[in-house]
């Protein structure tokens, strides 16, 4: 679709006659990712020309301009390969920072925090993202700072290594190992399991006899929102509220950042 010009403008328009007819406030891409040297150009086009595009609908209506966000990897280079910055600083009103997914039982073979605010000496953290994209040129006013409300499971190979980067041997609880927090909690509650807070990477992790899961809790929320107030940035989001338990960790961050409620 973002290849061409014609199937550009069709996207465009109809996403906005879309969010029109809905009475949405804007639109927001997620695109996961833009993975080579030609999409992150097509990425680029498709956005400069979705911002004029909302604009002329505007002008011509006298609607509110629609908001018009992206969901965007990490850190500001999916591997190495650079996103459009000044495109994406001019076009979008702001970026959701897709912090979290660092490990993950199908993709790693030893525990680790699945969404770490830090991780000294590695790419592999939410602080490293935001500053990359800062970095690049994006303003810090324009960043939101995404958090999961859900974790990974694995299946330890020893039940007595039960801390990071213990060795594993595939998923635990699903089949792809994912799990949601209200779902977290109650296997806490039913397994007596034991539930940790790691202050250095900022990330909770539970484990009861081989299964192991590591996920954000209060104490990661509270942190990751105070840490986005004191970089200027926009505010924070999470993947996804449907996976919160009583509201507890939507109810914690907005606590944080200052919210009535």
């Amino acid at each position: 679709m973002a290849s061409q010009a014609g199937s550009r403008k069709s996207f465009i328009d109809s996403s906005i006659n879309l969010a029109r007819s809905n009475n949405f406030h804007g639109l927001d891409l997620d695109w996961e990712y833009p993975s080579t040297t030609t999409q992150m150009p097509s990425l680029g086009l498709l956005l400069a020309e979705w911002r004029v595009a909302v604009a002329n609908e505007s002008s011509s209506t006298g609607n509110t301009p629609l908001l018009l966000t992206a969901a965007v990897f990490r850190s500001s280079d999916y591997y190495t390969i650079n996103y459009p910055i000044r495109v994406i600083s001019n076009s979008l009103d702001w970026i959701n920072v897709m912090a979290y997914d660092f490990y993950g039982p199908r993709w790693s073979n030893v525990t680790g925090p699945p969404a770490a605010l830090y991780n000294p000496g590695t790419t592999m953290s939410g602080d490293y993202g935001i500053t990359t994209w800062i970095q690049a040129g994006v303003a810090a006013n324009k960043i939101v700072l995404g958090f999961p409300f859900y974790g990974w499971a694995w299946t330890l190979a020893n039940a007595n290594n039960n801390g990071f980067f213990a060795p594993t041997v595939g998923p635990a609880i699903s089949t792809d190992g994912d799990i949601g927090y209200a779902q977290i909690d109650n296997f806490i509650a039913q397994n007596g399991a034991s539930a940790l807070y790691n202050s250095t990477f900022v990330s909770n992790f539970c484990y009861s006899g081989t299964t192991w899961i590591g996920y954000d809790d209060k104490e990661s929320i509270s942190t990751k929102v105070t840490y986005a107030k004191n970089r200027g940035l926009l505010g924070y989001f999470a993947w996804h509220v449907g996976a919160d338990g009583n509201w507890a960790l939507s109810q914690q961050a907005a606590s944080t950042w200052g919210a009535s409620t």
